[in-house]
């Protein structure tokens, strides 16, 4: 993507001189989409970023978050979707790379890693399958290499995604608060480039992701080298410690452009640079090459005089590269030079902000033509559309995922991927649950409510561990955002998102925007990524399997919902209906009264209701204890007048499941009723059927060992199948 006309009179009209080669470059690539937001800053200043466990420094790449006891955890999201819908393996590792390297920036160590998948239909679309399998293959072999578990995620499959994939990966990041990097420098500092390489890999990268996907510019795609980046790590966490590093900065989109402009402005410094000095995998890189690649493995420090010798000692003794390549000003200019030439000499703040976009928007023609209501068919057989339903590619297990990973090197993780939330041990004695959540079906049928439910999902899933939400980081994905229908579906979703955070009280911490979510085919469906992290004082709730006599209690209000459901889609093929809501008073009320049951040690177990309805979580629950159940989903409350497919598939939010012994039920039911929440006594666990009546009427019958094996053992005959 090349500077746009707008931007080029900008540009005279400011400087006021003919810019040359390596400006032009350094400032289209700063300019993107991709690094500078120039489409979603200004709108993006609306959400909340505040709080009293929010640390806010000049400079950090990710979020910070105090949690107790002189410690903080760190988290940022990122994306890779282009690369990855090129060359998935790599695509896909180097966004791992670039996310823990975000990390790294605030001098805190990676402990894990979570992942947000999105790709097309795998069941009938072998390119889909090929991208699936790559990109999970890349992701693993990554933080496999590193020691960093990968502990949680997400998949969605959808045929809008054909051709394509939306790789997002979250890190979380611990240390200690006093050993955070306080970015800040002085003239006569000394800039410093750590690490790998710079090669013509992953020249114009920035401009690449910022443009809708219509070839395969492999020269775009990064080489990703985990074992280069572990030592990294390990060097510059010892460079911290011998307070080596004044500032610091990963090289991502834009390369040296986008790190030397960032941290120039950021700090109100000047930097001076020779390309000269920057080390090189290949001869023959032009200037401009160099300033734009986005080789990967590379970090940016600026120390001092003093220390510059320690500092190259530890690279030294980790065997990575250390180049001095520049020093630091206080003209505030971006100065670039080979040897006494000049390249480039811009205002820093020139470059880091571009000009920002006042972009159209309208409400999409698409939503006046979606049915919103759909004729209930007279269905005789509820069982055989469970077995369906759990053996969508969207429900099924995702062992054949986590499987990939080592989700527990480092000892950290206490609850493990396959359940509402994972679960870290941290130091102070506390305990942190982290979830990624998504729905594309609900967001194009309504991008505010669907982008609320993603939110309000991942709020449950961590008070499912009894974890109470502290932060929140977002990633939202769009097609064209120079389309006004879908900027007008990217500001309904941020809206939404931005309500629901200042009700909660929830401060976003971090996120990123992908626009240009786009191939030949069209766009994607709006696809926010929420990640919420949640604190637990105490001990988490582990999650307990039922046994025969413990009661099954439903806490929350089912509705008419099933727009976007899996069952109207998977089953009926039906695009349409009322997309869930989140009532913001009954969401709170119901987080609080299921984390209040937690710190009592009433329930063994909890569980959210969500895609493909009660009917599905009421089935995980006997899955994972392996025993039957005999319940009445009439006993759950809901609206009046719904049908027996409402009742079961619709995926109305803030519900949870809960498994209570004999010994407790009459407590909760107590607790419950006292605090006026909605609630049900749904039946009990036993034998080895899942039973599932409605008024008497028997509506489901289902062998548990039938339901197990299609969930377990679906995806992996999927992929194996071709």
């Amino acid at each position: 993507m090349s500077l746009q006309e707008h931007e080029t009179i900008h540009i005279k009209n400011t400087l006021k001189r003919k810019l040359t080669k390596t400006e032009l470059q350094i400032i289209a690539a700063e300019w993107s989409e991709h690094c500078s937001y120039k489409s979603s800053k200004k709108h993006l200043r609306m959400l909340p970023t505040t709080g009293p466990k929010v640390i806010n420094e000049k400079g950090y790449d990710s979020g910070v978050l105090d949690v107790g006891n002189g410690y903080v955890v760190t988290v940022h999201i990122e994306s890779h979707n282009h690369p990855s819908a090129v060359e998935p393996f790599g695509g896909a590792a180097t966004g791992v790379g670039g996310v823990i390297r975000d990390i790294l920036s605030a001098g805190t160590r990676p402990i894990a890693i979570l992942d947000g998948l999105r790709f097309g239909d795998i069941k009938n679309d072998l390119h889909a399958k090929w991208l699936f399998k790559n990109a999970v293959t890349g992701i693993a072999d990554y933080g496999n290499c590193l020691g960093i578990p990968t502990i949680g995620g997400e998949v969605e499959f959808d045929k809008c995604y054909k051709n394509y994939a939306l790789v997002d990966v979250a890190a979380i990041g611990f240390g200690k608060k006093e050993r955070l990097i306080k970015n800040h420098a002085v003239a006569g500092d000394l800039v410093v480039l750590i690490g790998g390489s710079t090669g013509r890999d992953g020249i114009g990268g920035s401009q690449f992701a910022s443009d809708s996907l219509e070839s395969e510019d492999r020269s775009a795609i990064q080489i990703p080298d985990p074992f280069i980046e572990k030592l990294i790590i390990e060097a510059i966490l010892e460079a911290r410690d011998e307070k080596c590093i004044n500032a610091m900065k990963d090289l991502g989109g834009g390369g040296l452009s986008c790190a030397i402009s960032e941290t120039a402005e950021s700090l109100g410094i000047g930097i001076e640079l020779d390309v000269d000095s920057v080390h090189t995998r290949e001869s023959g890189l032009f200037p401009d090459e160099i300033m734009i690649s986005e080789s990967q493995e590379r970090m940016l420090v600026i120390t001092n005089k003093k220390k510059i010798k320690k500092l190259k000692e530890i690279c030294s003794k980790f065997r990575i590269k250390c180049s001095v390549i520049g020093r630091v000003k206080n003209d505030k200019m971006m100065h670039v030079r080979q040897g006494r030439k000049t390249l480039a000499l811009l205002p820093a703040d020139f470059v880091a902000r571009a000009p920002l976009l006042d972009r159209k928007k309208s409400k999409p023609k698409y939503l006046q033509k979606i049915k919103t209501f759909k004729n209930s068919k007279n269905i005789s057989n509820y069982s055989k559309i469970i077995l369906e339903l759990l053996s969508s590619p969207n429900i099924a297990s995702k062992h054949w995922v986590f499987r990939q990973y080592d989700h527990e090197v480092g000892i950290r993780t206490v609850i493990k991927p396959g359940f509402d939330a994972s679960v870290l041990r941290l130091d102070n004695g506390k305990f942190l649950s982290v979830k990624i959540d998504g729905n594309p079906k609900h967001c194009y049928l309504n991008p505010r409510d669907g982008a609320i439910g993603c939110f309000e999902e991942a709020c449950r899933n961590v008070v499912c561990t009894g974890a109470t939400p502290i932060g929140m980081v977002d990633h939202l994905q769009f097609g064209n955002p120079e389309d006004p229908e879908i900027f007008w579906t990217f500001m309904e979703s941020l809206e939404g998102l931005t309500n629901f955070a200042k009700f909660l009280k929830i401060p976003c911490v971090g996120g990123k925007v992908s626009f240009y979510n786009e191939t030949p085919s069209g766009p994607i469906k709006p696809t926010p990524l929420i990640g919420v992290l949640g604190i637990i004082n105490k001990a988490p709730l582990h999650p307990i399997p039922p046994k025969s006599g413990d009661y099954l209690v439903i806490v929350g209000s089912t509705k008419n919902e099933l727009g976007g459901s899996e069952y109207f889609e998977y089953i009926d093929d039906f695009i349409g209906g009322i997309c869930p809501t989140v009532d913001f008073k009954s969401s709170k009320s119901n987080m609080s009264v299921v984390l209040s049951l937690i710190k009592q040690d009433l329930i063994k177990s909890v569980h959210d209701c969500a895609k493909g309805g009660t009917s599905i979580a009421v089935s995980e629950m006997s899955i994972f204890g392996g025993i039957g159940c005999n319940i009445d989903i009439g006993k759950a409350p809901s609206e009046k007048n719904l049908h027996s497919e409402q009742l079961l598939f619709s995926e109305s939010h803030s519900r949870y499941l809960l498994v209570v012994t004999k010994k407790n039920i009459k407590k909760v039911k107590q607790i419950l009723t006292k605090k006026k929440n909605p609630f049900g006594v749904l039946g009990s666990f036993t034998g080895d059927q899942i039973s599932i009546k409605h008024k008497s009427k028997n509506l489901v019958k289902v062998n548990v060992d039938t339901a197990q094996r299609k969930y377990f053992n679906t995806l992996k005959e999927i992929l194996d199948n071709g």
